[in-house]
């Protein structure tokens, strides 16, 4: 039996090509937009921490967590899937230290407090878009929410 191919091109473009069209027709929210709002599927999503590289673990619970929402739309729920980001604690503190060289409370202190908070900031931004590309070429239906940096200018006083 010879097998007919679905397309001469390569898979990386084909991939490309169906990700923008599913972006240009917002198909996440196609999947909502037939169902009842009062009829909601719950599921909230450990966010992770953003700044450190998306790796396999990530991608296998981020498949696990996708595949439940899509199995509840299926059943008719109403599933509103979207990310976050952890932007602080511990992880990235110890990321901000380690590119300062700093070991303890005190080298912070002395390095500065307000300082350390920015390199902290920082580290945050560092691999938001590895996080973003790994979602997409997963073909994860998920909204990423604002992005910490976004987050960071809304904070910010507007200079008119």
């Amino acid at each position: 039996m010879d097998l007919k191919a679905l397309s001469n091109d390569r898979v990386a473009d084909r991939e490309h090509a169906i990700s923008e069209y599913w972006n240009s027709i917002d198909l996440l929210k196609l999947t909502n937009d037939k169902r009842d709002k009062d009829n909601r599927y719950v599921f909230f999503e450990g966010p992770p921490t953003a700044n450190g590289k998306p790796g396999i673990h990530h991608v296998s619970g981020r498949t696990l967590k996708d595949s439940v929402c899509r199995y509840k739309v299926m059943q008719g729920y109403y599933v509103n899937r979207k990310a976050g980001w952890d932007t602080h604690g511990l992880p990235v503190e110890i990321e901000a230290e380690k590119q300062l060289g700093l070991h303890n409370k005190q080298d912070i202190e002395k390095y500065g407090v307000k300082e350390f908070n920015e390199k902290c900031k920082e580290s945050v931004f560092k691999y938001e878009s590895l996080w973003r590309k790994m979602t997409e070429k997963m073909a994860c239906l998920l909204y990423t929410s604002p992005s910490p940096r976004d987050r960071q200018k809304s904070r910010m006083p507007s200079s008119a």
